[in-house]
């Protein structure tokens, strides 16, 4: 069942949910409209290989804004630490975002339970599009679980966001 923006207040003030900061006029009627932050990180291979580390770039995203093009996946982390341990987030764009043909979530929409941090977004973009620190860029709706909580104990946890791939850590080298 998903929270409406009041029970998403509500649940909050409970300290059930995490949004820091907080702006209330940020809250809709069934999710949080959350900002871009401002670090951003990108691979700097043409192919990324799964079985090992892939490098990187880091850059802060300037006031001026920073270009996202089709040919670079983009990784940057949110302006707001969100989560709980109580209900699981699911982050997409806002309709304003998509309608610049930017996607925020590439196929990590999914928030676990105890993931309470700044996330990371998979930007990419279907044509070149320029992204601000600071601004409105994705939502995120909360849904109550059933059954036994399990909190997030993973491999990106504890880490500053934004987080390139750490798959190759789920299996060993040269195993396959």
């Amino acid at each position: 069942m998903i929270l409406t923006g009041a029970e998403i207040l509500a649940a909050r003030e409970r300290g059930e949910i995490i949004i820091e900061p907080f702006d209330e006029a940020q809250l809709g009627p069934n999710s949080y409209d959350f900002r871009l932050g401002e670090r951003a990180r990108w691979y700097t291979r043409q192919v990324l290989d799964a079985r090992g580390p892939n490098p990187t770039e880091f850059a802060l995203i300037p006031e001026e804004g920073m270009l996202v093009t089709p040919e670079r996946l983009v990784l940057c982390n949110t302006h707001e630490t969100m989560g709980s341990d109580h209900f699981v987030p699911i982050i997409r764009g806002r309709s304003s975002t998509g309608r610049l043909g930017l996607f925020i979530d590439i196929t990590a929409d999914l928030i676990d339970l105890g993931s309470v941090n700044e996330w990371t977004l998979q930007m990419h973009a279907v044509m070149p599009v320029r992204i601000y620190p600071g601004m409105l860029i994705g939502q995120v709706t909360f849904w109550r679980p059933e059954g036994q909580i399990r909190l997030y104990n993973g491999k990106y946890r504890e880490r500053q966001s934004p987080v390139e791939s750490l798959i190759h850590l789920s299996y060993p080298l040269g195993s396959g």
